[in-house]
C-alpha cells in the first residue's frame, strides 16, 4: 500500500488547474477526490484531463468534479495482495483506491513503483532535414534543429527528453547541412543510446522520409519534428495510441482565435442575431505522431508526401486516426519570435 496517498487528495470544488498541479507533482499519476469524511467521490488521471481537452473543456474555469471519473474501480481494504493484483491486471489498472464498506477511502494500491523506469524499445524518428528559411540568417550556416536554446542545440534537448522517458533507439532524418548533425550526435554512444541516420537526397515532405526508415520491428514509431520543444509525456502518448488501435495518432494543441468584430447571422436581408467578438477554439497539428508499421508501409518506396496528405489517405481507407491533446509545455520554433520565446522559457 502507498504510504503517502493523502498527498493526492482533493475536494470536488477545487479548480481543475490545482488538480493538474497535484497530478504532476504527486508522482502517483492520480488524484483522488473525496468529501469532508474521506468518502471517495471519484478519481482523476492524465487520461481524464486529455479527454476533457478533447471536449474543449476550459480547465481554468472548471472544477475537479467537472472532469473527474465518478465511478472508479475500487477494492476493499483487507483484500489480499493477490486478489488486488488480479483485479488490476484484469482491468489494466495502474492503481486502485482501497475503501471500506461505507465507501470511505482507506488507502491506495499501485501495480508497480511509480519511480521505476520503463524501458521503451519503440524507435523515435526525429525530422531534422529542413532548411529553416523563416529563421534566416540564423540558419544560413546551421540547421534549425541545431540552433542553441538554453546553451545546447534544440535537437539535443529533444533527444534527452526522450532518453529520460526510457527511449533508447533513435533515427534522425537529415538533408540540409547533414554533417553538422551527424558530427554532434554520432552513433549515440555519448548518451548510451543508438542513433542512426537517413538522408534525403531530395526533400520528401513532412512524411516521405518514413519510407527511408530502416527495419524498426513491429512496434509503433514516434515521429517528431526537430524544431519542437515540449514536456509532453511520451509514455502517456504511446499508452493512449495502443489503447486506440489506430493506424496513426496525431498530437494536437488547442488554438483560440477571436474574431475582432461583431459577427452577424442572417437569412437574406433579415438579421437573426449578432455575436460580439466571438472566440473559436480549434485543434492544430502539433508536429508529433505515432505511426504504425502499416502507416509506414504506405510511404515505401520513399516518395514525397506531407503528413496531412498521408493522414487523409489513411482516413480515406477507413482506418483509424486518433488525436492526442497536448496539455504540457509545447513550442514550435518556426519564426524568429518563437526562437526568442524559447530562450526566455527554456529554464521555466
Amino acid at each position: 500500500m502507498v504510504t503517502d496517498w493523502k498527498k493526492i487528495l482533493l475536494p470536488p470544488h477545487v479548480n481543475a488547474e490545482k488538480a493538474l498541479q497535484v497530478l504532476d507533482e504527486g508522482g502517483l499519476r492520480l488524484v483522488m477526490v473525496v468529501d469532508d469524511t474521506l468518502k471517495l467521490l471519484g478519481t482523476l488521471t492524465d487520461g481524464d484531463i486529455r479527454r476533457a481537452l478533447l471536449r474543449h473543456v476550459d480547465i481554468s474555469k472548471s472544477s475537479v468534479a467537472d472532469i473527474m471519473h465518478s465511478t472508479p474501480r475500487t477494492a476493499f481494504v483487507g483484500s489480499s495482495r493477490e486478489q488486488i493484483r488480479r483485479q488490476m491486471e484484469m482491468h489494466s489498472l495502474l492503481h486502485i483506491p482501497l475503501i471500506d464498506s461505507e465507501g470511505t477511502l482507506q488507502g491506495l494500491e499501485i501495480y508497480q513503483e511509480p519511480t521505476a523506469q520503463r524501458l521503451r524499445d519503440n524507435w523515435v524518428f526525429l525530422m531534422a532535414g529542413g532548411f529553416g528559411k523563416r529563421l534566416k540568417p540564423l540558419t544560413d550556416h546551421c540547421p534549425k534543429p541545431m540552433l542553441q536554446v538554453g546553451g545546447k542545440p534544440m535537437l539535443q534537448t529533444i533527444l534527452e527528453g526522450f532518453i529520460a522517458a526510457g527511449f533508447h533507439r533513435f533515427c534522425i532524418s537529415v538533408h540540409y547541412l547533414p554533417e553538422t548533425i551527424k558530427n554532434h550526435f554520432g552513433d549515440g554512444s555519448k548518451w548510451d543510446v543508438t542513433i542512426v541516420y537517413v538522408e534525403e537526397d531530395q526533400p520528401l515532405g513532412t512524411g516521405g522520409a518514413l519510407g527511408l526508415l530502416p527495419d524498426t520491428g513491429s512496434l509503433p514509431v514516434i515521429m517528431m519534428n526537430g524544431d519542437i520543444l515540449t514536456k509532453l509525456d511520451f509514455n502517456a502518448l504511446l499508452d493512449f495510441h495502443e489503447s486506440q488501435q489506430a493506424e496513426l495518432t496525431l498530437c494536437v494543441r488547442e488554438y483560440d482565435m477571436q474574431v475582432p468584430f461583431g459577427v452577424v447571422e442572417g437569412n437574406g436581408s433579415t438579421v437573426l442575431g449578432i455575436t460580439e467578438k466571438p472566440q473559436h477554439r480549434f485543434f492544430v497539428n502539433a508536429g508529433i505522431y505515432v505511426v504504425t508499421q502499416a502507416a509506414i508501409a504506405r510511404t515505401i518506396p520513399a516518395r514525397r508526401v506531407d503528413m496531412p496528405d498521408l493522414i487523409k489517405e489513411i482516413i480515406a481507407d477507413q482506418r483509424q486516426v486518433s488525436m492526442f491533446p497536448i496539455r504540457e509545455y509545447w513550442l514550435d520554433i518556426g519564426r524568429p519570435e518563437d526562437f526568442d520565446t524559447a530562450q526566455q522559457s527554456i529554464h521555466n
